[in-house]
C-alpha cells in the first residue's frame, strides 16, 4: 500500500478516535446532567399520628420550601392517630410547593388507619416490602370502631332500595353511617386526585381491609415499590405529578438525602399531649393550687401548680375532650378541695375521687391508638386522690379529740391556786396571771380549785376534788 494511504488511513483513524472520545464525553455529561442537584428532605412519622407529628410536618414542609429542596419524603410507620391531626398533615401535603414522596419503611413497618389518608394525598406513594397499609375506618367518639350500618357486613345488593341500612341508621347508627360516608367521601376524592385506586381505598374505610406492599403495587394503590430511599428516588425520576395546578416532572435521581429531625418544641408538644402526661401534670396543677391555698405564702407549691396547670390547658386544648370527663374532673377538684377546708371526715373526698376517675376514663374523646389514658395512671391517681382524703380526714379527727389549746375554752377545766379569798370572791393564779373569782364554795388562801365557767374577765370556780384529775397543773 502507498505510504500517502497509509497516512490517510492513521489520519482518519485518529479523528474517528477523537469524535468518538468527544461523542462519549458529552453523553457522559448528558447522563450526568439527568441527575438533578439538591436535596431531599427527609421527615419521619413514628408511632401515633397526634398534633406534635402535625406540628413537625407542616414546620419540616415549610422548611424544604425556604431550603428549596428539590422533594420532602415523609418516611411513615404509624397504627393511625386523631382524625384532626391527620387531616392537618394532608392539608399541609396539598399545599406544599414542594413534592412529597410518602414512603412506609423499613420492612416491617405499616401505615395503617390515618396514615393510609396521609399515602393517598401523597405526590407520589411507596412501600418498603414486608410492609402494609389499610384498616382505614375511622374510630368512634367513646370506643369501638364505627362499621357500617349492619355490623360492617357486604354492602346491600345491587337492586334493593337500602332499606336495611335506614332501619339500621333509624336504630342508632345514624351517627356512624354519617361519619364513615364523610370518611370514605374524604379518601375518594384524595384518590381521584392523585388518580389512585379509589374503589379499595372506599373498602379500606369500610370494611377495614388491608395490603401488603406488593399487592397495593398490583392494586394501583401506591405508585412505587422500593427497598430504600435512593431506590425510591431513582424510580420516582422522571414521573408526572400535579403541583400547585401544574403539571410538573421529577427530577429525583441524585438527590442529596438530609433528614430533619423534630426541634424541642416538637418533642416538648408531643411529651405533653400524651393524654396521661396531661392529667398528671393537671393533678400536680391542682394539688399545687390546694396546697397554696392551704398554707399561704408556701409560694413553691402555687407557683410549680400554676405552671403545671397551665401546662395541662394547653394539651387539652390540643387533644379532643370530651365535655363531660371534663365536667366530671372538675365536680371532684371541687369535691376534694371542700373536704381540705371543710373536713366532711371523706364523705367529699371520696365522691370527689369517684367522679374524678370517672372523668379521667372518658376524658380523651378518642380511641386512636396511643391516646388512651393508662388504667395504671388511674390507678395512680385514686390512690394518691384518696391518700389526700385519708391524711385530711385523719387530721380532721384528730383535731376533734385533741384539747383546745387557745381561746376561752382553753382555760374552761383549767387548775387554778386561791391567792386570797373573802365572802365567796377572790383571787386565782391561773394561765401564769391572775384572775378575780367567784365562787358558791367555802375556799381558802392555797387551795387548789378547778375553772368551770369564764364570764368576761372573771372567773366560776370550785373546790377540785381529786387533785390530779385536771387536765393541767400549773
Amino acid at each position: 500500500m502507498p505510504r500517502s494511504a497509509l497516512r490517510l488511513v492513521a489520519l482518519f483513524s485518529m479523528f474517528l478516535g477523537s469524535f468518538l472520545l468527544i461523542a462519549g464525553s458529552a453523553w457522559e455529561l448528558s447522563a450526568q446532567g439527568e441527575e438533578a442537584s439538591g436535596t431531599a428532605l427527609v421527615l419521619h412519622i413514628e408511632g401515633a399520628i397526634g398534633p406534635a407529628t402535625s406540628d413537625y410536618i407542616a414546620t419540616g414542609l415549610e422548611t424544604a420550601r425556604a431550603r428549596g429542596a428539590k422533594a420532602v419524603i415523609l418516611q411513615m410507620d404509624t397504627p393511625g392517630g386523631l382524625d384532626t391531626s391527620m387531616r392537618e398533615i394532608i392539608r399541609a401535603i396539598l399545599d406544599s410547593s414542594v413534592p412529597v414522596l410518602s414512603y412506609v419503611s423499613p420492612s416491617g413497618a405499616r401505615a395503617a388507619s390515618a396514615g393510609t389518608y396521609i399515602l393517598y394525598a401523597s405526590h407520589i406513594s411507596a412501600m418498603a416490602p414486608g410492609t402494609n397499609l389499610g384498616a382505614a375506618t375511622p374510630v368512634s367518639v367513646g370506643g369501638g370502631g364505627l362499621p357500617m350500618p349492619g355490623g360492617g357486613q357486604d354492602k346491600p345488593e345491587a337492586g334493593k332500595d337500602g332499606s336495611e341500612e335506614k332501619e339500621d341508621a333509624g336504630s342508632g347508627d345514624a351517627m356512624k353511617a354519617k361519619m364513615v360516608n364523610d370518611a370514605v367521601a374524604y379518601i375518594r376524592s384524595l384518590a381521584e386526585m392523585r388518580g389512585r385506586n379509589a374503589d379499595w381505598a372506599e373498602k379500606a374505610v369500610r370494611e377495614a381491609a388491608s395490603l401488603p406492599s406488593s399487592e397495593a403495587l398490583k392494586e394501583n394503590v401506591i405508585d412505587i415499590q422500593a427497598a430504600s430511599i435512593p431506590d425510591l428516588l431513582d424510580q420516582a425520576h422522571g414521573r408526572t405529578v400535579r403541583l400547585g395546578g401544574e403539571e410538573v416532572t421529577l427530577a429525583t435521581r441524585g438527590l442529596t438525602r438530609e433528614d430533619l429531625a423534630p426541634d424541642w418544641r416538637n418533642e416538648l408538644l408531643g411529651l405533653i399531649t400524651s393524654p396521661n402526661v396531661a392529667l398528671i401534670l393537671m393533678m400536680i396543677g391542682i394539688y399545687g393550687i390546694i396546697f397554696e391555698f392551704m398554707n399561704p405564702g408556701a409560694i413553691y407549691p402555687g407557683t410549680a401548680g400554676a405552671i403545671c396547670l397551665m401546662l395541662a390547658l394547653y394539651a387539652f386544648a390540643a387533644l379532643p375532650v370530651n365535655v363531660a370527663g371534663a365536667g366530671l374532673i372538675l365536680l371532684g377538684m371541687v369535691l376534694i378541695a371542700g373536704e381540705a377546708f371543710s373536713p366532711s371526715f371523706g364523705a367529699l373526698g371520696i365522691g370527689g375521687t369517684i367522679a374524678l376517675l370517672i372523668g379521667a376514663t372518658i376524658l380523651i374523646d378518642t380511641d386512636a391508638p396511643g391516646f388512651q389514658v393508662s388504667w395504671y395512671v388511674l390507678a395512680g391517681i385514686a390512690v394518691t386522690t384518696l391518700g389526700f382524703t385519708y391524711l385530711v380526714a385523719h387530721l380532721a379527727v384528730s383535731s376533734f379529740r385533741q384539747h383546745v389549746t387557745t381561746g376561752k375554752e382553753e382555760m374552761e377545766g383549767m387548775s387554778a391556786t386561791v391567792l386570797d379569798w373573802e365572802n365567796g370572791r377572790g383571787f386565782v393564779h391561773a394561765h401564769s396571771e391572775r384572775w378575780r373569782a367567784v365562787s358558791d364554795a367555802p375556799l381558802e388562801a392555797g387551795d387548789t380549785v378547778t375553772i368551770d365557767e369564764i364570764d368576761g374577765l372573771t372567773l366560776h370556780v370550785s373546790p377540785q376534788k381529786k387533785p390530779g384529775s385536771s387536765r393541767r397543773a400549773l
